[in-house]
């Protein structure tokens, strides 16, 4: 055994050097892996062009088998109906602001140049499209004209004339001229709602009677800088209610919109587009 276990120096040194060399080879091999790995990553980019073409697949889907649709009014889509028939937010958003500005959708072809929607998506939604008859339309349209016309302007409107409607007598009547001193004048009849003790089928028969027609000049409130005592100087907002609003501002900072007041506790929720005409950031 130890014949066979003896080395020369020439025997030790050669052995020293392969087992060196193994080493290197070993190293090399690991850092031309970990490269060629590296640059293989390096050279993957998005194929933006093949991800359109997806998306435009996505998009011309036929409808779900399960999802029933029957004829609708193209005009009042709503976001989740919108969602579902396959409308995009950018597509809804620019039937919305045609809708803000008044106007009517009234061919599948005029829905088609307002939301831009593609030719496959029309195809599969305007045999469902039920529009409304716009001439019957026009004809309401002359009849509340001329309902307007004999109106009578809520803010100039006589104790004796606010009785002349069924089921105001001269305690709602009186109420209602208070109201409307406590405001500096009504900006919209809806506000008629808001009167303590008026009915809301009442409120909605004055409602056709009086229009404001001349509407008060006032003086917004500011709730980012106003005190407790001059957000409660309007009707709507009690001292204990504005003093949260303050407490609020101070604790969270400055209101970024009105409707943030909503997220007080007491803040009466459904009038809040009203309460909106009267105040400012």
């Amino acid at each position: 055994m130890r014949s066979h276990l003896r080395f020369t120096k020439q025997e030790k040194r050669g052995i020293f050097f392969l087992l060196l060399l193994i080493s290197v080879i070993q190293v090399g091999y690991y850092l031309f892996a970990t490269h060629n790995h590296q640059d293989a990553f390096s050279k993957f980019e998005i194929d933006s062009i093949a991800l359109h073409y997806i998306d435009s697949v996505k998009r011309s889907t036929p409808l779900r088998k399960d999802l029933v649709i029957r004829p609708f009014n193209p005009n009042f889509i709503q976001d989740y109906k919108g969602y579902l028939l396959g409308l995009s937010p950018a597509e809804l958003d620019r039937l919305y602001s045609f809708r803000e500005k008044g106007s009517f959708v009234q061919t599948a072809e005029e829905f088609q140049r307002v939301t831009l929607i593609s030719d496959s998506l029309l195809t599969l939604l305007s045999p469902y499209f039920k529009f409304p008859d716009f001439t019957r339309y026009a004809d309401n349209e002359k009849q509340v004209k001329r309902e307007i016309e004999k109106a009578i302007d809520l803010n100039s409107a006589t104790e004796g004339e606010l009785r002349s409607i069924s089921g105001i007598g001269t305690v709602l009547a009186r109420r209602i001229l208070k109201f409307r001193k406590s405001l500096g004048g009504f900006l919209e009849e809806e506000q008629l709602y808001d009167v303590y003790g008026l009915e809301p089928e009442v409120a909605k028969k004055a409602i056709k009677k009086f229009k404001v027609f001349v509407k008060p000049a006032i003086i917004k409130i500011n709730i980012n800088s106003a005190s407790a005592g001059e957000i409660s100087s309007l009707v709507y907002i009690n001292r204990h209610l504005a003093e949260q609003i303050v407490a609020y501002r101070n604790e969270l900072g400055k209101f970024d919109s009105i409707a943030q007041l909503t997220k007080i506790e007491d803040f009466p929720t459904t009038k809040i587009h009203r309460i909106a005409l009267y105040l400012a950031l």
